[in-house]
C-alpha cells in the first residue's frame, strides 16, 4: 500500500470514528425530524442577514433540485420566507421565520449540549491540543479563518521567553518534524535575547487576544546599521489574521526609528508561509546553503529587505 493509501485510510477511519462519536448516523439528526444537511441548511439561514438558494448550494455544495425541495418543505412548514432582492428582482433572498427561528434555536442549543460530554473528560491541556488539531485540520483543508476580534502587541514580560522556546519546539515538531536541537536552538537566542537586551536597538513582540499569546517576533541588532529579525511565529488558530504580516511590519518601523539600513533574516526552504510573508514585505533572496539541522536535510535562506 502506497503512502497516499495509507494516508485515505486513515483519514476514513477518523471519519467513521468522528461521525459516530457526534451521532450523525442516528435518523433523525439531533432527535428531530430533520436530517443532518436539513439541521446545516436551517443553521446557515439562521446565521445570516439574507442569501439565496444558488449561494446555499454553492456554500454547502449540495445538488440544486435537492436543496431546492427541501426549501419548498421548509416553506409549507412555515419555517423560512422568500422575499424578492432589492438590486436584482429575479433573485430571491432566504430568511427564517419567526417559527423558524423557534425551531431551530433548541437545535442549536442540543448540539451545543452533545458537544460537552466529548470535551469534559479532557484536561485543560489536551483540550487546547484538541481544539488546536482541529483547527489545523481547517486550516489544511482550506477553510478559510475566522475573524476574531482585536488583538493587541505589546513588549515580552516575564514567562513570555519560556513561551517561546516551548511553542516553537511543539509547533515545528507537529508540522515538520523538527527534533529538539531546534528548541535548543531557540532557546539559545532568546537566552541571549534577554541577557544582552538593548532596550534601544532591540524589541520583542508579543501577540496577545484576551490574555493569550497568538504569536511573536524578535528584532535584534546584528550590526550598527543592520538589525535582525528572528524567531517569527504564529499560532495555527490564529493565522490567516494578519498577525504575521503586522509583526513583521512593526520590525520594519521599529528598524527605521532606531537608524538601521537593512534588515536581515535566516529561514528554511520549508517554511513556505513565513516565506511568502517575508516576499510580500519586501525582503529578497540573497542566499541559499544547504545544511542538515534539527534532523533533517534543508535548505537555509538568508533574506534582505533595504531601508
Amino acid at each position: 500500500m502506497s503512502q497516499m493509501d495509507r494516508s485515505v485510510e486513515v483519514v476514513r477511519g477518523f471519519n467513521r470514528f468522528y461521525t459516530n462519536a457526534i451521532g450523525v448516523l442516528r435518523e433523525g439528526h439531533l432527535d428531530s425530524p430533520f436530517s443532518l444537511t436539513e439541521v446545516r441548511v436551517l443553521y446557515e439561514l439562521a446565521h445570516r442577514e439574507g442569501t439565496t438558494a444558488a449561494e446555499l448550494a454553492a456554500e454547502l455544495r449540495l445538488d440544486a433540485g435537492y436543496l431546492s425541495r427541501m426549501l419548498q418543505g421548509f416553506q409549507r412548514q412555515g419555517l423560512i420566507d422568500r422575499r424578492p432582492s432589492e438590486s436584482d428582482g429575479r433573485r430571491s433572498l432566504l430568511s427564517l421565520t419567526a417559527r423558524g427561528r423557534e425551531t431551530f434555536a433548541p437545535l442549536d442549543t442540543r448540539a451545543r449540549e452533545e458537544i460537552r460530554p466529548l470535551l469534559a473528560p479532557l484536561a485543560t491541556a489536551d483540550r487546547g491540543r484538541l481544539l488546536e488539531s482541529m483547527t489545523t485540520i481547517q486550516r489544511l483543508l482550506g477553510s478559510p479563518p475566522k475573524e476574531e476580534g482585536p488583538y493587541l502587541l505589546r513588549n515580552h514580560q516575564p514567562g513570555d521567553m519560556g513561551w517561546i522556546v516551548h511553542r516553537h519546539g511543539v509547533l515545528y515538531a507537529q508540522e515538520y518534524g523538527w527534533d529538539e536541537t531546534f528548541e535548543a536552538l531557540v532557546a539559545r537566542i532568546v537566552a541571549e535575547f534577554i541577557e544582552r537586551f538593548d532596550p534601544k536597538a532591540e524589541r520583542c513582540w508579543i501577540a496577545e487576544k484576551d490574555g493569550e499569546i497568538l504569536g511573536s517576533v524578535f528584532l535584534v541588532r546584528k550590526s550598527k546599521t543592520v538589525g535582525q529579525l528572528r524567531l517569527l511565529l504564529v499560532e495555527p488558530r490564529a493565522r490567516g489574521l494578519g498577525i504575521g504580516s503586522r509583526l513583521i511590519e512593526e520590525c520594519e518601523r521599529f528598524a527605521r526609528q532606531v537608524g538601521y539600513r537593512r534588515i536581515v533574516l535566516w529561514t528554511n526552504h520549508v517554511l513556505r508561509d513565513a516565506r511568502r510573508l517575508y516576499e510580500k514585505a519586501g525582503y529578497r533572496l540573497v542566499k541559499e546553503e544547504p545544511h542538515h539541522s534539527f534532523g533533517h536535510d534543508l535548505v537555509g535562506q538568508t533574506w534582505e529587505l533595504k531601508l
